[in-house]
């Protein structure tokens, strides 16, 4: 232990000065720089102070330590880390929950104290788009700046451990510091120094705190570090039963398994021991991603749309042409910028800051978020440019034919190939560890099914009407057309079929979020699938029985109407349904049910109840 300046503070408060293994469990080396690095040496500026710390183990990977058979649920390491942080009643760095078991008179529970726990492998920093976070060198600590953030809230999506807290009512994220200011003075975290019954502790990884023998990376509620090689270590070695159950609003329980482990399983019956009902659920849709419904659907129908556009004439679709539609084809490449600028001015406002939306680029090298902005750019300007050329030929006649066709062909296939990759690229940002509901191959079925199904139904519609105004018929088309509406509707079925079947057979929070999906939301559910089984039968009708030019458009639009409504609600779902392998919550604290309780009863309008009354 070393101390300076300080006598008013206890001997509890400082820092261990420890001896310790040169690698941590992960094969990381405790020194987080070479002591020739230029790294050291340099000061952090804390609250404007310029100078540099003394403390020996200042470039080594620190952390903490739990013990939760001491944890008693005083919350005195909350306070702390509010009062230090002067956090808003809705906002935590640091938690208490809990999860219990068994019956009276043998009922456990068990306490769990948890804030950032700087891993090795941070995803939040990989993730950010806007390059807000940074593994310092210094304790190993992971630090996020509030001003860069914009509020995407992609960093809470990955985390694992709920640790970046998105405040809705600043728009932008903060987290946990790990209190650097106190450790280059020598001190431990204020949550650490709160605690009364010693069962928070801090120090240099892999190092064994007083009074403690254990070093565990697992305990019930807690994710795998296989996804961030956090740096916690948990010692618990009191009796638990055989099952421990959440007490928030999340269907999981945690159950011993033959090695002594325990791991999430979807649980059926509520604490008192009820079923939930199956219901539509339909108010319970709406969440804080309505705009990336509405980007995420146009965005695929535009670039689905005018791939068809593009492609069509060259596989036998030869009415979608300029020649032969001199008006409606610049009208409609038009019209898909329109609708494209539209779902990009509404996808920013999902961020809690809109007016920083260019900041979305800042981080091309790790973010999937930062290359989905990129790709859809990229395919944006290069639809622009096509449209610009073939619809407004008469602005170039300064070009030579042969180049002005060169980059007519030019920004056609980049369009193609970019919007294909957007889409690519939109999908991997769902590809989460952390969120299991997401992380399966049935996105790319789905968002690339809707890329053949919503853009072909798109075209269909309004060139049959422009072409019937015309006094031409159309559908010497509609049967191929309905050929790839019909694919697109199998892959995004075979797709959901298999996701069931997996999430199933995985467990965990990715099949309670599939239970929920057929319990909470049965009954939508229901009718979304019932939606694409009767699109793929409308498309097979259409594929195969010939219909004049009225009855077509009658059956188009019934089927539109459909598979419109059907996407809708499928990816309002995708939204609602999702659920985190996320630290367990208490009765009140971080639990949805009661936060939509108390948005439902006011209760939400009293600050101290820490519930914010609306959300972005």
């Amino acid at each position: 232990m070393f101390k300076y300046s300080r006598p008013k503070e206890q001997t509890y408060a400082f820092l261990r000065d420890v001896s310790h293994p040169e690698k941590n469990r992960y094969g990381q080396p405790i020194e987080t720089v070479p002591e020739d690095s230029p790294l050291r040496g340099e000061s952090l500026n804390i609250n404007g102070d310029s100078g540099i710390s003394e403390n020996p183990n200042r470039y080594k990977q620190h952390g903490f330590y739990f013990t939760a058979d001491n944890c008693i649920a005083c919350h005195a390491c909350e306070s702390a880390c509010s009062e230090k942080n002067d956090l808003e009643p809705h906002q935590a760095f640091r938690a208490v929950g809990y999860v219990e078991g068994g019956t009276y008179p043998e009922y456990t529970r068990m306490n769990i104290s948890m804030a950032c726990n700087h891993c090795d492998d941070p995803v939040c920093l990989k993730g950010c788009p806007t390059r807000a976070y940074t593994k310092f060198a210094e304790y190993g600590a992971v630090l996020q700046d509030p001003d860069i953030c914009f509020g995407c809230g992609y960093c809470t999506w990955v985390c694992p451990y709920n640790a970046p807290q998105l405040d809705d009512s600043k728009g932008h994220v903060s987290k946990c510091n790990m209190c650097v200011d106190r450790l280059e003075v020598g001190l431990q975290p204020a949550c650490v120094s709160a605690c009364l019954a010693g069962a928070l502790d801090f120090g240099i990884m892999e190092t064994t705190p007083k009074n403690r023998d254990g070093l565990e990376t697992s305990i019930p509620g807690f994710p795998s570090t296989d996804i961030t090689h956090p740096n916690i270590r948990f010692q618990q070695k009191n009796k638990l039963p055989e099952t421990m159950s959440r007490t928030d609003s999340m269907p999981v329980q945690y159950t011993k398994n033959a090695e002594g482990k325990f791991e999430p399983h979807v649980a059926e019956t509520s604490v008192s021991g009820q079923k939930p009902k199956v219901e539509w659920s339909l108010n319970k849709l709406s969440t804080r991603e309505n705009p990336l419904v509405t980007f995420t659907l146009i965005s695929q129908a535009v670039v689905g749309a005018f791939i068809l556009l593009f492609v069509g004439p060259m596989i036998g679709l030869e009415t979608l042409t300029p020649e032969n539609n001199p008006i409606a084809w610049p009208m409609f490449l038009f019209g898909l910028i329109g609708i494209q600028t539209l779902a990009l001015v509404l996808s920013t406002m999902h961020l809690g800051k809109p007016h920083r939306f260019y900041r979305a680029f800042n981080n091309l090298r790790y973010s999937p978020v930062s290359r989905e902005v990129a790709g859809i750019a990229v395919f944006y300007n290069l639809l622009g440019a096509f449209t610009l050329l073939t619809g407004l030929p008469q602005f170039f006649f300064w070009l030579p034919e042969s180049l002005l066709q060169t980059f007519i062909s030019i920004s056609g296939w980049g369009a193609v190939v970019s919007g294909l990759a957007a889409i690519y690229f939109m999908h991997k940002i769902y590809r989460i560890p952390a969120r299991p509901f997401w992380n399966h191959w049935q996105v790319l079925t789905s968002f690339y099914g809707n890329v053949l199904t919503l853009g072909p139904l798109l075209l269909a519609l309004v060139f049959a009407f422009v072409q019937i105004a015309n006094g031409e018929t159309w559908v010497q088309h509609a049967n191929m057309i309905a050929i790839f509406v019909f694919f697109g509707l199998l892959i995004d079925k075979v797709g959901l079929h298999f996701h069931q079947r997996d999430l199933i057979k995985q467990g965990g929070e990715g099949a309670a979020a599939h239970f929920q999906q057929t319990t909470t939301f049965g009954r939508t559910f229901l009718a979304r699938n019932y939606g694409l089984l009767a699109g793929l039968f409308l498309t097979v009708v259409m594929m195969f029985i010939g219909l004049n030019d009225l009855a077509a458009v009658l059956l188009w639009s019934l089927t539109a109407i459909i598979i419109v409504l059907t996407a809708i609600t499928g990816r309002a779902l995708f939204y609602a349904l999702v659920m985190p392998t996320t630290m367990p919550g208490a009765f009140f604290w971080r639990n949805k049910k009661f936060q939509e309780h108390a948005r439902e009863s006011g209760l939400a309008e009293m600050p101290q109840v820490g519930v914010l009354p609306d959300l972005h």
